[in-house]
């Protein structure tokens, strides 16, 4: 269901009192608000006595380029990546909250079809989580930040640190996707300085959508975290910075190492330690924002959901030395892969 607009109209003209007026009747209700949007905070249920919270932020810039995202979508991939964090400590999202600045001149409607964007996401991808409340101000660039609340249920959490040597370590979810996506959007909706093109998506979305979709709209699967949790994953984390990033992150945090199997990854090349020349890897391996679930779960678990096998963890050898917490195929992955934005921005908006 999507709420028509409310009228023209920009932030600075109307001013945040009228504008949170046409703003929330399109926020998504959470079936755990005691209290909701209104009073200086809300009140959330915590059944399980305890909950999860994490935060994420979205910047014009370094994390989205309007020229190439509908403010729909921009509201639905800042709820999925934070949903998706949620469901990677075995939780169940409950609750967020959304604070937006923008420039004075943003059309009002902008921010109407983010929380369009983010109330759809809510009732596909987490029915119950809905929006409990935020902020609102001015900036010469538009910011989404969400803070994310999820319920454990009366399970421990799922933490990055437990794997352990002869763990399997599985994904559900897609890999590489999303990079294809973006690599799209770079090469082929731009004009011939290099700048992002907005008339240039439309034909690029019906030649390439599933690679689009998975970059603009990401679907992690959310219920294969609480679903891990049940069949006793050691270890688990959303992976949102690239699979070779993420999956390190897990190995150094558990103190193990990670062998991944390059032909269950489908990656196509890949950068070994020695002498060899470096070769791309798959955007499987190097890519982000697949927003995909990594687990490791103990030998003989049969794996729920979409979980598939990927590789296994080891006994961590010669430590200190970077990069050995990460194999393929036996051999230490040296190349550097996965999202920083202080590294990898170059500055640009569009």
């Amino acid at each position: 269901m999507t709420i028509p607009a409310g009228g023209a109209g920009t932030l600075g003209s109307l001013g945040e009192t009228a504008v949170l007026a046409r703003i929330f009747p399109r926020l998504p209700d959470a079936a755990a608000a005691i209290i909701g949007p209104g009073d200086d905070a809300a009140v959330l249920a915590a059944p399980d006595g305890r909950y999860v919270v994490t935060t994420d932020t979205m910047a014009h810039g370094p994390d989205f380029r309007l020229a190439w995202s509908t403010p729909f979508e921009l509201g639905w991939k800042a709820a999925a990546t934070n949903l998706s964090d949620v469901a990677a400590m075995g939780a169940r999202p409950t609750g967020l909250l959304v604070a937006i600045v923008a420039p004075a001149d943003t059309p009002v409607e902008t921010l109407e079809g983010i929380a369009d964007g983010l109330r759809e996401a809510c009732a596909d991808l987490a029915p119950g989580c809905g929006v409990v409340g935020g902020d609102l101000s001015v900036s010469d660039a538009l910011v989404i930040a969400v803070t994310a609340f999820g319920d454990l249920e009366g399970r421990a959490p799922v933490l990055r640190s437990g794997a352990r040597p002869g763990d399997i370590v599985a994904v559900s979810g897609t890999l590489g996707l999303a990079a294809q996506g973006i690599a799209l959007l770079f090469a082929r909706a731009v004009d011939a300085e290099g700048h992002p093109d907005a008339a240039l998506v439309p034909a690029l979305r019906h030649a390439h959508g599933a690679e689009l979709a998975a970059q603009l709209t990401p679907r992690p699967p959310l219920a294969d975290g609480p679903a891990a949790a049940i069949a006793g994953a050691t270890a688990m984390l959303d992976v949102s910075d690239g699979l070779v990033l993420d999956a390190r992150r897990l190995a150094i945090a558990s103190g193990v190492a990670i062998d991944l199997d390059g032909v269950a990854i489908g990656s196509a090349g890949l950068a070994l330690e020695g002498d060899r020349e470096e070769v791309l890897g798959d955007e499987a391996l190097r890519g982000g924002e697949d927003h995909a679930l990594l687990a490791t779960f103990p030998p003989g678990t049969p794996l729920p959901g979409g979980f598939r096998p990927i590789g296994h963890v080891v006994a961590a050898e010669r430590k200190g030395e970077p990069g050995r917490e990460l194999r393929v195929d036996g051999a230490a992955y040296l190349a550097r892969g996965g999202w920083d934005p202080y590294a990898d921005w170059d500055g640009a908006r569009g």
